[in-house]
């Protein structure tokens, strides 16, 4: 355990630190809002005339939520007795840094910088963080220096930090699937990549048995009646092992969260069960060639003759299409309702697909979209023409509701994506912090090197802070509370933490990390598509700013 007094100091230190934090937030809340509100109310216009200002507003926003729910997690932790100088340096590090980037400039991606002065704050706003006495003592270049050395010296051990799980029923199923992932995945993890193949059958069918598809589904409809704090575990460890089998349960839980909270009584009935226990295997089809996130150009219309509908129309990046047993189908019923009112959601049955014959079903055509990365369920594109899909499956029995209804699902798939992106960016740390201890260069282990280890420490920190702001947003949601930005937050920081931690692991890595036979090529593949679905990063920034400013009014 850290030190009593230094421990005491230290979440001061940082307390004081998360307040000026809050004051560069208040100041770029407040001038975003000035730019970009009519009548009190954020103007969806004005906020893409002004994208960058409030864009970096919701970066600004979304650090200061992760040093938020950072602190809250050592506080904890030191309450409990679990805080030892491993969280003390994590602590450390990740306020200093995000501090100075609040301060100084946040990199939202490989080519744009937001300054503090891009979203509003003043000079005189950050010279008094920067001159405050905590903000000083934070970034003390020993004490930092110190911490670094601290979580390469840890890491290289495969110690990463205590992630703060106190409920021991939820500690005991991270444990159990990080097993499950280290001992049946990760060894087979490369070769599917590689040969470009489905997940196995034989391991879906264990991943049913272990209650993935079923994790948040009601006992009384045949799943387990948890939580989301138990998805993200469960996503996690087994995004950790390989992508593509933590992403198995997303297309799950999106059926059965779309059926559970809309369908009618009928609808539950029917699936509830069978997805929950595997034995229906579901998949989304939301996205067409020429909408991407504009859902409201949907196209694909679906005409009603007597008890059947009728689909005609395109949808692209279809993951697991050719071997799901049920389309969650987003369709236009009514033409001349505009953008989303018009949409409804068809739960549409289709026979199992194979390699030789991926869509086997009358009125519905399809190809594979070969990809880089997240290869295990692979992508296609579908067509459909004059697919049928009885009126019985309209989801909830009434027109128009359809994109009202996957709203409502968007917060768990969001949080969900943001806890695989923790399982890719553990992996990325893990497989880095591996490698630099094994390999030797200039008569040492190039750990030995202060940029290899500030590398893998920043790997660490960043990390938690991610995983503690997902924490954070399944914990609301469990709660009942709406956490459609918390949810943002989290995709947002945890998908760019996956894809800078799978870049530094490659170049500690160096030559051999551009070879395929390396895990670590793979995951640098799979962590780029983590700010692109489920909502892209400028997508997912754009509801935060909206969100946290139509929030205040």
């Amino acid at each position: 355990m850290a030190n009593d007094t230094g421990t005491t100091e230290l979440l001061d230190l940082c307390g004081n630190a998360l307040t000026l934090a809050e004051q560069i937030g208040e100041a770029s809340r407040q001038t975003v809002s000035d730019l970009v509100s009519v009548n009190g109310k954020p103007d969806a216009a004005l906020v893409d005339v002004h994208q960058l200002a409030a864009h970096g507003f919701a970066w600004q926003a979304t650090y200061v939520e992760a040093l938020r729910q950072t602190l809250r997690w050592a506080r904890d932790l030191s309450a409990g007795g679990g805080f030892t100088d491993v969280e003390a340096a994590i602590l450390r590090l990740g306020f200093a840094e995000y501090l100075a980037q609040l301060t100084g400039g946040i990199p939202i991606s490989q080519t744009e910088m937001v300054r503090p002065s891009d979203a509003g704050v003043s000079a005189a706003t950050v010279l008094h963080v920067l001159t405050n006495p905590a903000a000083v003592r934070l970034s003390d270049p020993a004490d930092l220096n110190a911490a670094r050395q601290c979580l390469a010296a840890a890491a290289i051990d495969g110690r990463f930090g205590d992630v703060g799980i106190a409920d021991e029923t939820i500690a005991a199923i991270r444990d159990q699937f990080l097993r499950y992932a280290a001992t049946e995945i990760a060894p087979h993890a490369q070769g599917w990549h590689q040969r470009d193949e489905l997940i196995p059958m034989p391991v879906v069918k264990q991943l049913a048995e272990m209650g993935v598809f079923g994790l948040t589904v009601r006992e009384e409809d045949g799943g387990s009646g948890l939580g989301k704090i138990a998805m993200c575990v469960v996503s996690e460890a087994l995004s950790g092992g390989y992508i593509g089998v933590g992403s198995l349960g997303t297309r799950a839980e999106i059926a059965a969260e779309l059926i559970g909270i809309a369908g009618t009584p009928a609808q539950k009935a029917r699936w509830l069960r069978p997805i929950a226990t595997g034995a229906i295997l579901p998949t989304a089809v939301f996205t067409e060639p020429n909408t991407g996130s504009d859902l409201g150009s949907l196209r694909t219309r679906a005409v009603r003759d007597g008890d059947y509908y009728y689909v005609t129309g395109a949808k692209t990046w279809i993951t697991h299409g050719s071997r799901s047993d049920l389309m969650t189908l987003l369709v236009r019923t009514d033409p001349a309702a505009p953008g989303y009112r018009g949409l409804s959601m068809l739960l549409a049955e289709k026979p199992r697909g194979t390699d030789e014959n991926p869509f086997p079903a009358q009125g519905m055509t399809g190809s594979e979209i070969p990809v880089l990365g997240y290869r295990g369920m692979k992508e296609y594109e579908i067509g459909f023409e004059n697919f049928k899909v009885p009126v019985a499956n309209l989801l909830g029995g009434a027109e128009g509701q359809g994109f009202k209804q996957l709203m409502e699902t968007f917060e768990s798939a969001r949080i969900q994506t943001g806890a695989r992106a923790l399982g890719v960016a553990q992996n990325a740390l893990e497989i880095g912090a591996a490698y630099a201890r094994d390999r030797q260069q200039f008569g040492k282990t190039i750990v030995a090197f202060p940029r290899v280890a500030n590398k893998i420490a920043w790997m660490a920190t960043e990390t938690m802070l991610a995983r503690q702001l997902t924490y954070f947003a399944a914990r609301q949601k469990d709660s009942g509370q709406r956490c459609d930005i918390e949810a943002g937050m989290a995709k947002l920081l945890a998908a760019r933490v996956a894809w800078s931690n799978a870049d530094s692991a490659l170049q500690i890595h160096g030559g051999n990390g551009y070879a395929i036979e390396y895990p670590i090529s793979r995951v640098l593949c799979d962590a780029r598509i983590l700010s692109i679905f489920e909502g892209a990063a400028e997508i997912q920034a754009q509801v935060i700013a909206r969100g946290l400013l139509g929030r205040r009014n």
